[in-house]
């Protein structure tokens, strides 16, 4: 009756274990987030080899993690050459950059006690407020000065490209290495942040205006000349909506694989599976797509790893 199938096999593992076999031995264990994530894995390795356009989405909140330095790793080494992110992602990345230190903390802090002491909580990190808000504004200040002096129009993926500039020398800074590989940064949400109400502040002083048709322009020439797409998707919103919205105009995405702890049941785009996205043309309905649960902290690494074990 399951003649078809390959059997669940037991595995062990042995002292030096390298990571791809690791992930490899997961497609053996089977069960139950396991095999989804070797099939991840293999998704990637064929979509990285086979595309030529290579979207990386992901949600601000991993930037105030370790995974900053792994993300920019990953741009850097041309894995992957179109980034969409949302506006905290660039609000972290810029602070880092300069200087600040985010620390351990825990879910379980008295949150009132850090208000009073300067304290932002973002999950299990903590993010001093002049670390934040404060140093942003006052870089955005003078690089709007700046671009004021050389042109009044920006778009957004144009504007970050200078930033990326501005940070090429930090090793782990996200927009830094993108700058350095030439891979181009979009933040649909780029108000939301505050590097967006920073630029909102400044531009009443100089001139300088956003040409959000302008990113609009380049992801649809992005999309059209694409011969084949893949997407790695890590948490929902906007983001990632952006992501699989411009890749219905060529038919959908090639590959994709979406990392996520959002449950599907409450309708949300944040919870929709990849198999939801072929309904709307947005991934193809001959495309290769598989949808892992579970904390990209934990498994971003674990296929990163996997990646430059095979392909770098």
């Amino acid at each position: 009756m399951c003649g078809e199938y390959a059997p669940v096999e037991d595995v062990r593992v042995r002292k030096g274990m390298r990571v791809w076999e690791l992930v490899e031995a997961y497609g053996r264990v089977h069960g139950f987030t396991a095999g989804p994530l070797w099939l991840a894995a293999e998704i990637l390795r064929e979509g990285v080899r086979e595309s030529d356009t290579r979207f990386l989405a992901f949600t601000g909140n991993l930037v105030a993690t370790g995974l900053r330095g792994l993300i920019a790793q990953l741009a850097e080494l041309g894995l992957f050459n179109v980034i969409i992110t949302t506006c905290g992602a660039v609000d972290h990345d810029v602070a880092r950059s300069l200087g600040s230190k985010y620390y351990r903390g825990s879910f379980d802090m008295d949150d009132a006690e850090l208000y009073e002491r300067g304290i932002h909580r973002l999950g299990n990190v903590l993010v001093p407020r002049d670390s934040y808000g404060p140093l942003i504004e006052s870089y955005v200040k003078h690089l709007v000065e700046r671009l004021s002096s050389v042109k009044q129009s920006w778009s957004v993926r144009e504007l970050l490209h200078e930033v990326g500039r501005d940070l090429r020398d930090d090793q782990n800074s996200i927009l830094g290495a993108a700058y350095r590989s030439g891979a181009r940064v979009y933040v649909p949400g780029i108000m939301d942040g505050a590097f967006g109400t920073s630029l909102f502040v400044f531009s009443q002083f100089r001139e300088v205006r956003l040409d959000l048709f302008g990113d609009a322009r380049e992801l649809s020439d992005i999309v059209f000349a694409s011969r084949k797409s893949l997407a790695l998707v890590l948490g929902g919103g906007i983001s990632k909506h952006h992501t699989i919205w411009w890749n219905q105009f060529r038919g959908g995405l090639d590959y994709a694989v979406y990392i996520t702890t959002a449950v599907e049941w409450d309708g949300s785009l944040s919870g929709a599976r990849t198999r939801e996205a072929v309904s709307w043309g947005k991934i193809s309905a001959r495309g290769k797509h598989v949808t892992v649960y579970g904390d990209a902290t934990v498994l971003l690494p674990l296929l990163a790893a996997y990646l430059v074990d095979t392909l770098v």
